[in-house]
């Protein structure tokens, strides 16, 4: 049922297995014990950071397809997307795997945006079983939006870290997994940021309209999550966040950012936190999935975040657009 820019399901999907994948700076975090698979050597013993980030999906996609004890044959599509031009690590996994593909680009928030798009597939009946994958890796962002790995510039303290990570979910209409309760795709906001190493402020607004146009669409209140993950807005962009609903009357006590947990900030001197598609990605599938499954938490809303700059117009002095898309997960048991 569609509610402004929320679809609420009347059978919610399942999400039937989950896999996260991390590099060795992600397993030495936080939450390294709870990745999947990490890797201690960032290339994955490929030639390139390109195919290596390539290779992140594929494990995730293999260890999602262990745990749900099935084949591709029983994937009727794949949504999918990074930071590459082109959707490039992507294109290259699906290059292998023979599956439908539908590429997206939604910069950090593409596990958001590809959860909900295999949410409403396989709610819709039009996929029985619907995957939704996106991955991220430090030395192919760098190297495309900021510079060189061997510049060795100084990082600004509000720039984020950029997680070498994948996560994959498997999505079908029915199931004992997490249930996804609702979707909310995300509107362009732009704050005129023009610094390209301050994403969370570029971000923030964007999550705040997100989260008011879920919130308000669904009749809920933040008091009935236990907890309210964002993706990617790390310091900086978290504590803009919580300032702007404030002034909606809308305090966030219950907030947390997937870019503020996968990494100790002072520990791993990642300055305001993590960013990457695989950061967002990470936690869902290695802390928010087996929490839900596990009954830990009840109701939670996923709300990734991404700043859709371009390096082209970047140069030529153009601000940043933020976008947010939400997704409303529930544990089996609150059925």
């Amino acid at each position: 049922m569609r509610k402004k820019d929320s679809i609420v399901f009347h059978r919610p999907p399942s999400v039937l297995a989950w896999a996260a994948v991390g590099g060795k700076k992600e397993a030495e975090g936080p939450l390294g014990n709870q990745l999947d698979a990490a890797t201690e050597d960032n290339t994955l013993g490929e030639t390139s950071w390109e195919t290596a980030e390539s290779d992140l999906q594929r494990r995730a996609v293999q260890l999602v397809l262990q745990k749900a004890a099935t084949g591709l044959a029983g994937v009727d599509l794949i949504f999918a997307g990074d930071l590459q031009a082109q959707c490039t690590a992507s294109a290259y996994t699906m290059r292998a795997l023979d599956v439908p593909f539908a590429g997206l680009y939604g910069a950090c928030s593409t596990m958001a945006e590809s959860l909900g798009m295999a949410a409403c597939f396989c709610a819709a009946g039009m996929a029985g079983k619907a995957m939704a994958l996106t991955s991220s890796h430090f030395c192919t962002a760098e190297r495309q939006f900021r510079t060189p790995l061997n510049y060795g510039g100084k990082r600004t303290p509000t720039a984020q870290w950029t997680a070498t990570a994948a996560g994959c979910c498997l999505l079908g209409a029915a199931g004992n997994g997490p249930r996804v309760n609702a979707v909310t795709f995300g509107r362009v906001r732009d704050y005129q940021v023009n610094d390209i190493n301050n994403m969370g402020a570029a971000m923030a607004p964007a999550a705040a309209q997100t989260l008011l146009n879920h919130m308000q669409a669904v009749g809920t209140t933040p008091a009935q999550y236990d907890s309210i993950y964002t993706g990617d807005l790390g310091q900086v962009g978290s504590a803009l966040l919580c300032e702007i609903l404030e002034r909606e009357g809308m305090p966030l006590p219950n907030h947390r950012d997937c870019g503020l947990m996968l990494y100790d900030r002072q520990s791993q001197q990642v300055k305001a936190g993590g960013s990457g598609c695989g950061c967002s990605a990470a936690v869902l599938c290695a802390h928010i999935l087996p929490g839900l499954a596990a009954g830990r938490e009840k109701r939670v809303l996923f709300a990734a975040t991404g700043a859709l700059m371009s390096q082209t117009l970047f140069l030529q002095g153009e601000s940043i657009p933020g976008i947010a898309h939400c997704v409303e997960l529930a544990s089996p048991e609150s059925l």
